[in-house]
């Protein structure tokens, strides 16, 4: 009788202690054994051209993925990437197509908040991830009523809050000036910057002038803004017309306290078109490194960035900050369809983008990790002030 019953617990313990079955392969739409379909619409041409240069490393990341390293679990990536030469209703166009008839399992990097404003209501109901969007509104960071939308740069009204409290710490009663672009992404920068500013600041904000993205300068906001006596500026404008701004407060002889919005802080894409000894003094919320400056030439991450955009780059400017923020979102992106493992879903890889725990992204501050949760959709949250010497960046104190 022990003999048996013994017998029988060995039994048992073999059946639970047995290794299960392997897991069952998942799919949804844009996903198979052998390939994961990514959509991007994105502005090759246009008002905001010079941004195509995120599309345009990032197609060249996922080649290299899938010629270096056979893609991602052993799946190839096809990147769908369409031209929306900025231009809300052309990207919601081109995203119904890339759903509807190229099935993709996503949408990536989709470039400025308007477009992503009006292709977020249709991704949501269709439950698309739309994954990494470079635009930094706050109302990209919405999980409970838009579940499928996650940004990837520092929240918009937390750059501009950051902005304020420097300005204020120094300078606690300023005239500010503030030039920005007529749509939510400008709107919520001056938002941000009136919250940052606290109860006085219509007061404090003596000038504010708008444009329109498809405006072809900005000259005449520039003089009203001289002439209304600002002593700190604010620039939420994207490369184009943070060049001209830049370029015309050198031909007022115009010096404020001038703060970049971070998109617009590239050497290659704003300041050499403005004049680097025009961009001298220019100062901007940093969260990735300089590659172009010296103090990180040793950097093992910089050199490794270095070293894989001659081999897959070699036509591109090294001085583009661009180039560098495209790789990162590639890596991001890499790394959440990595921990989905078989599972493919859409949900699933929603899941994981929300899922991410101190990852590592190689060319952001060194002090930055990326954590994401289900009610808490911020990527990158840490920002450094720095100040632009004419060649790179300095820290400002």
């Amino acid at each position: 009788m022990f003999v048996q019953k013994l017998a029988r617990f060995g039994a048992a313990v073999a059946v639970l202690s047995a290794p299960p079955a392997l897991a069952q392969k998942q799919y949804g739409p844009g996903t198979s054994d052998t390939e994961i379909r990514i959509g991007q619409t994105i502005a090759y041409s246009g008002p905001a051209s010079a941004y195509g240069t995120l599309g345009k490393v990032e197609a060249a990341y996922f080649k290299w993925l899938n010629e270096t390293k056979g893609g991602i679990n052993g799946r190839k990536i096809t990147f769908i990437s369409r031209d929306d030469g900025y231009s809300p209703p052309k990207a919601v166009e081109n995203v119904r197509g890339l759903v509807e008839s190229d099935e993709v399992a996503l949408i990536f990097g989709v470039l400025g908040t308007p477009l992503n404003m009006a292709i977020r209501p249709y991704l949501n109901k269709q439950g698309v991830p739309q994954l990494f969007v470079a635009a930094g509104s706050s109302a990209l960071n919405d999980p409970a009523h838009f579940p499928w939308t996650m940004g990837w740069q520092p929240n918009l009204r937390d750059e501009a809050k950051f902005y304020a409290r420097h300005l204020l710490a120094h300078n606690p009663k300023p005239k500010v000036g503030v030039l920005y672009q007529n749509d939510d992404f400008g709107k919520d920068l001056l938002a941000g910057l009136k919250e940052g500013l606290g109860e006085d600041a219509d007061n404090m904000i003596v000038s504010a002038q708008n444009f329109q993205s498809t405006d072809p300068t900005i000259d005449s906001q520039m003089v009203i803004l001289q002439n209304s006596g600002a002593d700190a500026l604010f620039l939420f404008t994207y490369a184009k017309q943070a060049a001209q701004a830049i370029s015309k407060m050198s031909d007022l002889k115009w010096k404020p306290e001038t703060y970049l919005h971070l998109g617009a802080a590239s050497v290659g894409a704003t300041f050499k078109p403005a004049g680097l000894d025009k961009s001298v003094g220019i100062m901007s919320a940093g969260f990735m490194k300089d590659v172009t400056d010296p103090k990180w030439a040793g950097d093992p991450d910089v050199q490794a960035w270095t070293e894989w955009m001659k081999a897959n780059m070699p036509g591109a400017d090294l001085n583009d900050s661009l180039t560098a923020a495209g790789y990162s979102f590639g890596q991001t992106m890499e790394q959440v369809l990595r921990q989905c493992g078989d599972n493919l879903t859409r949900e699933n890889i929603m899941k994981q983008a929300a899922s991410l725990h101190d990852f590592r992204v190689g060319l952001l501050l060194p002090d930055s990790r990326i954590n994401t949760g289900p009610t808490d959709y911020r990527v990158v949250t840490y920002m450094r002030l720095q100040r632009f010497n004419g060649a790179s960046w300095d820290d400002v104190k």
